[in-house]
């Protein structure tokens, strides 16, 4: 496992993911937290300073985390019983000075500080807010910091992730069925990464509400040029992370995020992976939770479909459509999602003539740039961008990068 640097799926074979995966699934089971809620539950606004200050110290160690828990009745008796009740527990002398010291309190005060200051929340495993979802898993995070709003980890959820590297079809099928399932009131959850993650924020974000998962602190964005979609999804849901502030991107972080998406959600759907992608070991990680694994076929001689392809063979279910993924969802659930089609994009907006003209000429599953469309048109370049524009707005067309245009699902 890298110890920094950002993390790369293309760097994992298949090979090398499924021995990955043995080794921090191993891990875990040696390191699993038992996070017992006390019979007398302690003031949670007590509590809190000293959450902060084990997940200072442990939030990348979660085998130390599971001796003391083991060894202790509260997360207070760590910070307050004295050095000789840390004998035998294999902690190393740094360890046990750390959470000695009253500077790793006064460090989570200031910690506190700094995310009041900031309008974010704190969840701890005890706190009747935690989602219920995560806290069933075999090894939740002790520690949520979340901005926007905690309601939104109440709802129903359904992750969609995918490659960071993705095509024009992976992008437009994690925003359709993105956009589709938070219409009816299915919360969205993903990592907010480049790519499939991103749509599938930015499709929720069109029809509902959506939740994001940081590999890093909240005030560490990454990648930077998602600040913006940060920025709109705390506006109606939520990010969230189990990192302090200020954490770094780091490389180990984006398996162990993963554990918390697939969480939260009851099932899971794996939109676009190469064949080395880590979207397939949060489908891994999915499976260990008994949650549900979907999955997009996609193109057989895309290496981008690789991945998902082989997860289909393997016996994850194939999506073409929201409503393959509410089959497979609990009847509670089922029996609140409106089943009727909703007409959306072109079929819910009237079109002008010019703008009909120029939809005819875009495709749903690739890329059509300016010039071309120029050249099928009567249109001048300024008017094919003016008519484009419109069209952007009402949402039945996306613009890419370089002046690519793709007609929306």
């Amino acid at each position: 496992m890298p110890s920094q640097g950002y993390f790369s799926p293309q760097a994992l074979s298949c090979g090398e993911i499924d021995a990955f995966l043995l080794q921090l699934a191993f891990s875990f089971f040696l390191v699993k937290i038992n996070f017992e809620i006390p019979k007398i539950k302690e003031n949670l606004e007590q509590n809190l300073k000293y959450w902060i200050a084990f997940n200072l110290l442990f939030a990348e160690d979660l085998g130390s985390a599971q001796k003391i828990f083991q060894h202790f009745s509260s997360v207070k008796d760590i910070f307050e019983k004295p050095a000789d009740d840390f004998a035998g527990l294999g902690l190393s002398k740094k360890a046990t000075e750390a959470i000695r010291s009253q500077r790793t309190l006064g460090k989570a005060a200031r910690e506190l500080d700094r995310i009041n200051k900031k309008g974010y929340t704190v969840l701890t495993i005890e706190d009747d807010r935690y989602p219920e979802y995560l806290r069933e898993i075999f090894d939740p995070p002790c520690v949520l910091y979340c901005a926007g709003d905690l309601d939104a980890l109440k709802k129903p959820a359904v992750s969609i992730v995918g490659a960071r590297r993705s095509s024009p079809y992976g992008r437009a099928v994690a925003e359709k069925l993105a956009f589709e399932l938070a219409s009816r009131g299915i919360m969205i959850v993903s990592g907010m990464a480049r790519g499939i993650d991103s749509m599938a924020h930015w499709g929720a974000l069109r029809g509902g509400k959506t939740v994001a998962v940081l590999g890093s602190g909240l005030d560490t964005i990454y990648p930077r040029e998602n600040k913006r979609l940060f920025d709109k999804i705390i506006e109606s849901g939520a990010v969230i992370t189990e990192y302090p502030l200020g954490s770094m991107p780091l490389g180990f972080h984006f398996p162990l995020r993963n554990r918390i998406i697939s969480g939260l959600s009851m099932a899971v759907v794996v939109a676009e992976a190469a064949e080395r992608s880590g979207s397939l070991i949060s489908a891994r990680l999915a499976l260990e939770q008994n949650r549900e694994v979907m999955a997009v076929p996609g193109n057989i001689t895309s290496k981008l479909s690789k991945g998902t392809n082989w997860l289909i063979k393997n016996g994850a279910k194939l999506i073409e459509e929201w409503r393959d993924i509410v089959e497979e969802l609990p009847p509670y659930v089922r029996e609140t999602i409106t089943m009727e089609p909703e007409l959306k994009g072109e079929d819910k907006v009237k079109l002008s003539p010019e703008e009909r003209d120029i939809i005819r000429h875009l495709t749903k599953d690739g890329l059509t740039h300016i010039d071309v469309i120029v050249k099928k048109t009567d249109l001048s370049v300024s008017e094919v961008l003016s008519v484009l524009l419109k069209l952007e707005l009402k949402g039945v067309v996306t613009q890419n990068p370089g002046k690519f245009f793709q007609r929306k699902l």
